[in-house]
């Protein structure tokens, strides 16, 4: 049988066309799931201010638990990519096949970790009146966690063989069923009694299983799947191989739990502040996410075409494509923080009618601008470095600077001040988001330093 030919050799304008197209799809299917987040802000501002603090508290709970494992199964694209690159798609259907006992491990461990948020939010110092609401919310999403861990592995699957339409379309479908169905269940109406923010988990929850029950179909039923051979049965663990998955896996999603925990803490001490500064920072931080789903599309597609052509044989067109898509990160942050710095106040009073509230995500905002410069560079740098099997360092980088820097220097100049260097105590969120600007900044710089050393190593050809 003759030998498969070659991929074929993209100029630099395909190239970036290929990236762009991949993350412009990610990005839709991304913003919508970021209208969830959205619809919940502005549902539970709508019905309460006590409602939109204790999504602010316990969403930054959940985020925590899920994104830390999500980034654990997330770290498996590059090497679904490198052999979709080599074209051995034989080798796909069991490498995912054994994926799902990691996936089952994650979903134990996130399920534990949000039925039982106690010691968390007593050691946050989470007002024991706001605890209750947050419980509730908690206590439902551990349930809706399952299916979009599932999801997420479809997700990563198809990001990584270069075709993320299907699960973007989905995404999109979703937000028609995720709005009324938080509308409904936070408010209450036909027979169902109001929630509060427990309501938008409820919502959340519904849309998750309706999600994995579309994957599994596609998954059955097109045809583009056959060649991966994904219906054989199970085999027994391959501990050689989960092993493999686990030291990818592992550092990348503590690296990515590290990053969200800081958001998480920093939400949680700001909670201290009262309602009008948690719902303020629930409306900034809801910003700051949605802006991050430009480069983590970016990211997804740039780790993706550099693991694809790693596999191919093809270290050049590796470092080319890397270098691409941090460019294009680099200068649409620019662009987009500079309008949000510039719409702050109309953007908060998108989310709620409360003046005070609106007057405090305004300040914010302007800051989660200048904390979007550093995260764009950072959140694309850490795909890539995946797929060079970088991990550990990322991992240091973000406990040194950003649990060792950013956290407590926020913390220290709300509460008490930088006595030290002559800075007296500022009582405002702001503290926080700028330390965590700065500590970000940071990580970004070393990131790119990293990515130059690795990538200079690379053959010519």
């Amino acid at each position: 049988m003759p030998e498969p030919s070659p991929p074929p050799l993209p100029s630099r304008g395909a190239e970036l066309r290929a990236i762009g197209g991949h993350a412009g799809v990610v990005l839709v299917g991304q913003l919508a799931v970021m209208a969830f987040g959205v619809t919940d802000t502005v549902v539970a501002g709508r019905y309460s201010e006590t409602a939109l603090a204790a999504l602010a508290v316990g969403t930054a709970v959940y985020v925590s638990v899920y994104v830390g494992l999500m980034g654990i199964l997330q770290a498996l694209l590059p090497v679904w990519a490198e052999l979709h690159g080599s074209r051995n798609d034989a080798a796909v259907g069991p490498s995912v096949r054994q994926s799902l006992y990691l996936c089952a491990a994650t979903i134990v461990v996130g399920m534990m970790a949000l039925l039982s948020p106690g010691p968390l939010l007593n050691a946050a110092g989470v007002p024991a009146e706001l605890q209750v609401e947050v419980r509730r919310y908690l206590a439902v999403l551990a349930w809706a966690l399952p299916p979009a861990l599932l999801f997420r592995l479809f997700s990563t699957l198809n990001q990584s063989l270069g075709k993320p339409r299907l699960v973007s379309v989905l995404q999109i479908g979703s937000l028609a069923l995720k709005i009324p169905l938080s509308v409904w269940f936070t408010f209450g109406g036909a027979g169902v009694p109001a929630q509060g923010a427990a309501g938008c988990a409820w919502a959340t929850l519904a849309v998750n299983y309706a999600l994995l029950a579309c994957a599994l179909w596609l998954l059955l039923t097109r045809g583009f799947y056959r060649p991966y051979a994904l219906w054989r049965r199970m085999e027994r663990p391959d501990w050689p191989q989960l092993g493999a998955f686990l030291r990818l896996g592992i550092p990348a999603g503590l690296a990515v739990l590290v990053e969200v925990s800081s958001f998480t803490f920093m939400a949680l001490f700001i909670s201290r502040m009262g309602t009008t500064a948690a719902a303020g920072h629930q409306i900034a931080s809801n910003m700051a996410a949605v802006l991050y789903m430009v480069p983590l599309a970016l990211g997804i597609a740039t780790s993706a075409r550099t693991s694809y052509w790693l596999g191919a044989g093809q270290p050049a067109l590796a470092r080319r494509a890397t270098w691409l898509g941090l460019g294009s990160a680099i200068a649409l942050a620019v662009l987009m923080a500079s309008a949000l710095a510039l719409l702050a106040r109309p953007v908060a009073a998108l989310y709620v009618d409360q003046p005070a509230i609106v007057v405090v995500a305004a300040g914010l905002l302007v800051w989660v601008a200048l904390y979007h410069l550093g995260d764009a560079v950072q959140a694309v740098s850490l795909f890539v470095l995946r797929s060079y099997r970088i991990t550990l360092a990322p991992l240091l980088i973000y406990g040194v600077f950003l649990w060792g820097l950013g956290l407590p220097g926020g913390y220290r100049w709300a509460f008490h001040g930088l006595g030290g260097i002559g800075i007296q105590r500022w009582a405002d969120p702001g503290a926080f988001w700028l330390a965590s600007a700065a500590s970000l900044g940071l990580v970004a710089l070393l990131f790119l330093a990293l990515l130059a050393r690795v990538t200079r190593r690379l053959p010519a050809r």
